[in-house]
């Protein structure tokens, strides 16, 4: 099913958010930049003027540095109602893993090069389908904290507490689409909304819900 999202703001400095998400694939050309600019679209529609809480970038390992994003993707990405504009790709750099307060890669490859980088995110560095997963055995825990940021960081770390509950295996790679025809990337991008949008629409409520309700809230 297609999520009809409106056009993405361009996301300004790091420093600029609390919280912020990175991705990363290959190239960032393909997979994480449909999914940082998806991901963009849907928290403006979601959250309106509070879409800034969440800091969404995204990065390649071995970034095709400067490209748009490839057409295919771009392609797809508009038919759900978002699209790449001046997207440039960039370097995953040590600096931009370190700053992340959560990490989600495509690949368990590019999860390994990101803690080669920043090997102190291990507890904030998760393959994508992982992290969905994840949060999926935390159920409707509510975390601690005051304010967003402190809670969203709260969210992350009960999600490394369950890892060991369940089995990496080749299910948690997002095949690369980038040889392929526009349906690899159609399959990409099927992918990525349904594990994406679910974390974000967790950290979505938790930008909404007021701190005296996420401190009442029962505890798991």
């Amino acid at each position: 099913m297609r999520t009809d999202l409106h056009t993405v703001r361009v996301p300004g400095p790091l420093a600029e958010s609390g919280f912020t998400l990175l991705l990363v694939c290959t190239g960032n050309i393909c997979r994480s930049a449909l999914a940082e600019r998806l991901g963009r679209a849907y928290l403006d529609e979601v959250l309106g003027a509070q879409a800034g809480a969440v800091r969404l970038v995204s990065a390649g390992t071995q970034g095709v540095v400067g490209s748009a994003m490839h057409p295919h993707s771009d392609l797809v990405l508009r038919g759900y109602g978002a699209a790449g504009g001046d997207f440039r790709a960039q370097q995953l750099t040590e600096s931009i893993a370190a700053q992340a307060d959560l990490v989600l890669s495509m690949t368990r490859t590019h999860r390994r090069e990101v803690l080669r980088l920043n090997p102190r995110g291990l507890a904030r560095t998760f393959t994508l389908r992982e992290a969905a997963d994840l949060l999926g055995l935390l159920g409707e825990h509510a975390p601690d904290g005051r304010g967003f940021d402190e809670r969203a960081r709260g969210l992350v770390q009960a999600m490394a507490e369950v890892r060991s509950r369940r089995t990496a295996d080749d299910n948690d790679d997002v095949p690369d689409p980038i040889s392929g025809p526009v349906e690899a990337h159609e399959e990409a991008g099927e992918l990525i909304v349904g594990t994406l949008l679910p974390i974000l629409g967790r950290l979505a409520a938790m930008v909404r819900e007021p701190e005296d309700v996420a401190r009442a809230a029962p505890r798991r």
